[in-house]
């Protein structure tokens, strides 16, 4: 019911008075958690791979991101990078060959000034024009083993002859179709059905969806033994990247986890627990470098030294510095601080010097400690849910200094962890850097288990070079 202040007296409204302050303190508070709650959800809507843990699947096809700077500089301190090919990569380009497979003469009819044939006219010069064209697939090289059977004619003993291992049937495909099923559903990841279709296209080899499947599994049992000497090696090297994410075996969820250098790739599946990560036969007992995320699972692991990605830092810091920008200022002088380390540790690295300079690393020190104090600054007491998130960021970047900084005190240590992160594989000597989830495989069921067995950059040269058939 509604008062009349004119009837009230000065007691009355007063009380009045009373009351309506006591409404308003609550409604402004209300509203202070409606914008918390705002900014919240507006975090949690603009969040995407480049702010958060998403993958960049995620991404929503329908809303085109901004273009985002890079954090990591080009190494010139330049623009930033176009589309194409980038400089300093490989180029593809194809040049004339003296001896083409055909030749066709291109004649002018008639002359264009007056309309006079030209069939006896001299010619004066002759302009080569080459076309690379596809040849039609050929017909599948058969090879037939005559297997010859002998009596002795001492003791009459029967004997034969002895064809390849891999020739065990009457008529079967070859090793070199096996690798080539191998590669279209393993290292290009096409479905069966495509890959057949594909392989009788392009190499005239009308194979079987049945002929793959079993193809795929020969090559990951074969390669047990390469995979078990690529986790021995990995085991002894001095830097290592690990990393895991989620995948789906047998209809369900588990984690893929990573170990890996410039040289050698190994993966296993499993859960996230401390013996799950064991089971790779790599990091216990490592002794070397260890550049991973921020997660727990890998502190078990005393043996090693622990560096953290930047790249994941500079990941959480634009997240928290997006959802405020005005308030954050603290996230965005930290991702400056890192980014400027970055730069110095990268001039020294190129310049051949062993390490920073005391004055520079004890600036860069500083100047990560004072980014640590302004982020607390910015978020406490740590009244709303971004200022909860913010304080745990600016904790965590205080309690591990060590490990984000580690690239600053030992410039063999990059600053991301790109190598794992990607999965990139890269050749390395001989042998072509292989991906393998388990050492068995052939066991596998499932969308996952049909996607992955083994990568590699050359299949081929990988099964020939560890010495293995896939036939």
């Amino acid at each position: 019911m509604a008062v009349d202040p004119l009837l009230c007296s000065r007691e009355e409204l007063l009380v009045l008075l009373a009351g309506q302050t006591v409404v308003i303190e609550g409604l402004e508070a209300q509203v202070e958690n409606l914008r918390a709650l705002v900014v919240e959800l507006r975090r949690r809507l603009d969040a995407d791979s480049s702010n958060s843990s998403r993958p960049p699947s995620s991404d929503s096809p329908f809303r085109r991101p901004p273009p985002k700077t890079s954090a990591m500089p080009p190494e010139d301190d330049g623009p930033a990078r176009k589309r194409g090919k980038q400089r300093g990569a490989a180029g593809k380009n194809r040049r004339q060959v003296d001896n083409p497979d055909e030749q066709i003469g291109v004649e002018p009819l008639a002359c264009t000034g007056c309309g006079a044939g030209l069939a006896d006219a001299p010619l004066l010069r002759i302009y080569r024009r080459q076309v690379f064209e596809a040849s039609p697939p050929p017909p599948p090289r058969v090879i037939q083993y005559d297997v010859a059977e002998r009596r002795c004619g001492c003791c009459g003993q029967v004997n034969q002859g002895q064809a390849p291992r891999f020739v065990t049937g009457r008529v079967q495909w070859g090793p070199s179709v096996s690798a080539r099923a191998v590669l279209a559903t393993i290292g290009h990841h096409l479905p069966y059905g495509r890959a057949a279709a594909l392989l009788e296209t392009l190499a005239g080899l009308p194979v079987s969806t049945g002929f793959l499947v079993k193809a795929r599994r020969r090559a990951a049992l074969l390669l047990d033994p390469f995979i078990t000497r690529v986790r021995d090696l990995l085991h002894t090297v001095g830097l290592l990247h690990v990393d895991e994410t989620t995948a789906r075996v047998d209809g369900g969820r588990t984690y893929l986890h990573v170990a890996c250098n410039d040289a050698y790739t190994a993966m296993h599946t499993g859960g996230r627990g401390n013996d799950d990560i064991d089971a790779g036969g790599i990091l216990v007992d490592y002794a070397g470098i260890i550049v991973r995320d921020g997660y727990a699972g890998y502190q078990h692991f005393v043996n090693a030294v622990h560096a953290w990605c930047g790249a994941h830092s500079l990941r959480d810091l634009k997240g928290l510095h997006d959802a405020d920008p005005a308030g954050q200022r603290g996230a965005q002088l930290m991702a400056n601080t890192l980014v400027m380390a970055l730069r110095e540790t990268r001039t020294a690295h190129n310049a051949g010097e062993k390490a920073l300079p005391d004055d520079r690393l004890a600036f860069l020190r500083s100047a990560y400690a004072g980014a640590v104090a302004v982020m607390r600054d910015d978020n406490r007491p740590a009244t709303t849910p971004l200022q909860e998130r913010g304080l745990s960021l600016a904790n965590r970047f205080g309690t591990h200094r060590d490990m984000i900084l580690a690239f600053l005190h030992n410039l063999s240590i990059p600053f991301t962890n790109e190598c794992a992160s990607y999965c990139t594989f890269r050749s390395c000597s001989a042998v072509s850097r292989w991906c393998s989830a388990v050492s068995r495989l052939a066991g596998w069921s499932g969308r996952f288990a049909d996607s992955i067995v083994a990568w590699g950059t050359d299949i081929f040269g990988s099964v020939r070079l560890v010495g293995v058939g896939v036939g």
